[in-house]
């Protein structure tokens, strides 16, 4: 059945003013906790079931968590199986909104122009964060799981019967390492850079940058003789990973701070992330522009201005020489 397809008006931040639900000026990163915690599962035990046509994906280019999902269905070649929209990449007050735009558009599935309706259509009286990456369920019309920490992995391994490429990102063997190293990359790299820039004091700063370069230096260590973070498979982590080093010299380094080195001056994490990026599907799911626009008009307690900078001027198709990298952890 077609639905009547709308769009949210034009950001204004004059009438609705930025989006704050979290991370206010001043305040230390405080990250809301999912609303919606399903998992989808191959036997459908959880109560969701994976199956073609059934879910769609609400999504953020700018977002690492949501890209992190974006890129995990382009390697599995599941993007005819869970299909996406993507949100405008500037919100105002109102959160996350479906807009007409280069690489993000309405919402065809269900016609919302504001996220929040998904939210408000899954449960009435929900009044907290508004957030993507967000699964809708089709066959039962709501939001099945937002849980950023979950969900890339469950669209990694649930759908397997229809993948059209084969690509094991989370192998059994693995998996108790690979968790392991997910919460590492969570807690000292993927919040770290946000950790500097939302740090309610010269104190905590330092401590967090300090934190932050500490990890990149044993990652940039672990990959001096392997290509990728587990030897020569290509796994879960490095999604992970890669979502954070796409982002850290075009933003975090200034935008947050996070400035005591940038990836390019890392031999091997610089050389790693143009490896990954050469794949087709880090490479087209990423929208540098949109990232950008995101962070340095999103964010005016940052950049007041909301001057997007045109630099750094990258070269993210230089020969890696990574090829031969086949070593073991």
């Amino acid at each position: 059945m077609s639905v009547a397809v709308r769009t949210a008006s034009p950001v204004d931040f004059d009438e609705f003013g930025p989006y704050l639900p979290k991370n206010r000026a001043g305040q230390p990163l405080q990250r809301a906790e999912p609303a919606f915690r399903n998992r989808i599962t191959t036997d459908g035990s959880s109560g969701f079931r994976a199956e073609p046509g059934r879910y769609h994906l609400y999504a953020a280019a700018p977002c690492p968590f949501s890209h992190r999902s974006t890129i995990v269905l382009r390697l599995k070649g599941l993007t005819d199986v869970v299909s996406v929209s993507l949100v405008d990449p500037i919100r105002d007050g109102r959160g996350w909104a479906f807009r007409e735009g280069e690489r993000h558009g309405p919402d065809e599935v269900n016609g919302f122009a504001y996220l929040s309706e998904a939210y408000e259509a899954t449960d009435p009286e929900y009044d907290s964060h508004v957030s993507v990456p967000a699964l809708w369920d089709r066959r039962t019309g709501r939001i099945v799981c937002n849980d950023y920490r979950v969900l890339s992995t469950d669209l990694a391994t649930a759908f397997d019967e229809w993948a059209t490429e084969d690509v094991d990102l989370y192998p059994a063997g693995l998996r108790t390492e690979i968790d392991e190293l997910h919460e590492f990359l969570y807690t000292r790299v993927h919040d770290g850079p946000y950790r500097c820039g939302f740090a309610p004091s010269q104190e905590a700063y330092e401590r967090e940058v300090r934190d932050l370069f500490e990890a990149l230096d044993v990652l940039d260590a672990r990959l001096a003789g392997q290509r990728y973070l587990f030897g020569d498979r290509l796994t879960e982590a490095d999604v992970r990973l890669w979502v954070t080093l796409a982002r850290f010299d075009v933003v975090y380094a200034t935008h947050f701070k996070a400035n005591l080195r940038r990836i390019v001056d890392y031999p091997h994490l610089w050389a790693y992330a143009r490896d990954l990026y050469q794949r087709p599907a880090f490479r087209e799911s990423t929208d540098f522009a949109q990232i950008k626009r995101h962070y340095f008009v999103t964010h005016p307690w940052l950049n007041p201005t909301r001057i997007v900078p045109a630099g750094p001027d990258l070269d993210w198709t230089a020969p890696h020489g990574r090829a031969t990298l086949t070593g073991g952890r």
